[in-house]
């Protein structure tokens, strides 16, 4: 069984009739590509050069931007030689292994951001205590927990997909995501419930915590000072925009995946490569041009 697993074939069937427009699609995907390395790597590099960057917030976004890098390592270049290629397939265990990194990536970036939002809601409320809240071991711990945290809850839920047998070799998307599940012959409960909690525990309850503790921020410094609120403004909202992106591009991803959908498969693909290309590509524009210390960095490095 486990031998005819790995050599088992999934076929991609996401992509529709690439056949005219391959060589538009490479070149489009490829530049994008490069330049989501490129603007991720300036602003990390950035953060790690300057000393008055070793701050909370500013390490949670090079934690951010560095899962945007790590986001599209997973999704690219696999995307690229599908598209030079004439069959567009994938081996289950990598598809397995692909699915993994996706949602462990993608997770913690939920957790990332409720770090984020905590950090700025001692920042902003608790002033005082901030240096000795925010020490670095905690946030040494919030970024590894960010990190670790879904890889172990992800890796046990498609630890149970793979010893299941398939019964169809189509996938309908072009990589491998939750639409995983309609390939398989039973469904059981037990996946279905462990996936409802995964998806409530690390993706739900961040968000609620996120928008939780931003209002209570705004009610804080609804009655503070013009100054206390224009930081508020100036840190808060960045963050706020990614959260908005990333869970659009989330809920996208889950929906589509779980419904069927009478989509042409070529508009699909396309709305699909908007989606994953552009919150990684984003998240370093809204930073480098909404915080300020880093804008001024980048100014000062590009004269």
């Amino acid at each position: 069984m486990d031998e005819e697993l790995n050599t088992t074939l999934i076929y991609l069937g996401g992509y529709g009739e690439i056949e005219k427009f391959r060589y538009v699609y490479f070149v489009i995907v490829y530049s994008l590509f490069m330049l989501i390395i490129f603007f991720n790597s300036t602003i990390v590099s950035l953060i790690v050069k300057h000393e008055n960057l070793h701050e909370p917030m500013y390490i949670f976004i090079a934690a951010l931007l560095i899962n945007s890098v790590l986001f599209s390592v997973i999704i690219y270049p696999k995307l690229l030689i599908d598209f030079l290629s004439e069959k567009q397939t994938i081996l289950y265990p990598a598809c397995i292994f692909q699915g993994v990194t996706y949602y462990s990536v993608a997770y913690s970036e939920f957790l990332l951001l409720s770090a984020m939002a905590y950090d700025r809601y001692v920042s902003i409320c608790k002033p005082l205590q901030y240096p000795t809240i925010m020490k670095k071991t905690r946030v040494c711990i919030f970024v590894v927990s960010a990190w670790f945290v879904p890889v172990c809850e992800v890796t046990g839920v498609f630890a149970m997909n793979f010893s299941l047998k398939l019964c169809s070799f189509t996938l309908n998307g072009v990589f491998c995501n939750n639409a995983l599940y309609k390939l398989f012959c039973v469904r059981t409960e037990g996946l279905a419930i462990y996936g409802v909690v995964l998806l409530i525990n690390l993706g739900l309850l961040p968000a609620l915590f996120i928008l939780f503790t931003y209002s209570r921020i705004l009610v804080i410094t609804y009655h503070s000072c013009k100054e206390l609120r224009m930081k508020a403004a100036q840190t808060c909202l960045p963050h706020l925009i990614v959260l908005f992106n990333f869970s659009c591009f989330f809920t996208f991803d889950v929906t589509s995946a779980r419904l069927k959908s009478e989509i042409p498969k070529t508009a699909s693909l396309i709305i699909t490569l908007q989606v994953v290309l552009y919150h990684p590509l984003i998240n370093p524009i809204i930073y480098g041009l909404k915080m300020k210390e880093i804008h001024r960095h980048l100014r000062r490095m590009f004269r």
